[in-house]
């Protein structure tokens, strides 16, 4: 007997992970931020991503759907050369960093999968794509915190990189005011379909 079953719904995005050595190149310029705002709801390192579409709740008889046509996606795509850059913020409440590189194809990757994703006759919030990496959350009596993060990381270059693999992510809220936890439902690497 399965003690822990499937839920009949899932918080779905479907997104780019930078890889560990970028990640870890970042953490490096955010020292002096996570010992100066300590107060900040910091995302964990391992669950960084570049969302290119958030679809929301979904019944999980949605995730085969979704498998196949990103799979596919994936496989005739080559990969994208990302970087990691600056800092900025939505609202004064969110901390990003930017992204730079191939930004022409990770438009048209983010485009490319919202069609899939809604030829599978799913609907989502089709907002415009704004390419970033959330880093932090501020509280709403904290306007100050994350304005002075993201200036911080104004000067922040990091190394190119590939981005090699196609996620299909599920989040899930924990009890209380904890961090959102990310899985991934599946990835694909990008450009292994034959030529």
């Amino acid at each position: 007997m399965d003690v822990h079953p499937e839920p009949p719904t899932l918080r779905v995005f479907v997104a780019l992970a930078p890889p560990d050595d970028a990640k870890d190149e970042l953490a490096r310029a955010l020292q002096p931020a996570y010992a100066k705002y300590p107060q900040l709801r910091w995302n964990r390192i391992e669950d960084w991503h570049i969302t290119l579409a958030f679809l929301g709740e979904l019944p999980a008889t949605a995730v085969p759907l979704l498998r196949s046509v990103l799979a596919a996606r994936a496989a005739s795509h080559p990969a994208l050369h990302l970087a990691l850059r600056g800092g900025g913020h939505f609202d004064e409440r969110l901390l990003w960093s930017g992204i730079d590189g191939d930004l022409d194809g990770l438009h048209q990757l983010a485009t490319d999968v919202r069609d899939l994703v809604a030829s599978c006759g799913i609907e989502f919030n089709n907002r415009p794509l704004r390419p970033h990496l959330t880093l932090a959350r501020a509280r709403r009596d904290d306007p100050t915190s994350v304005p002075q993060a993201a200036a911080g990381l104004a000067g922040f270059v990091g190394r190119p990189w590939p981005a090699e693999r196609l996620h299909l992510v599920g989040s899930k809220f924990g009890r209380g005011p904890g961090p959102i936890r990310y899985r991934d439902i599946e990835a694909w690497r990008f450009g292994t379909a034959a030529p």
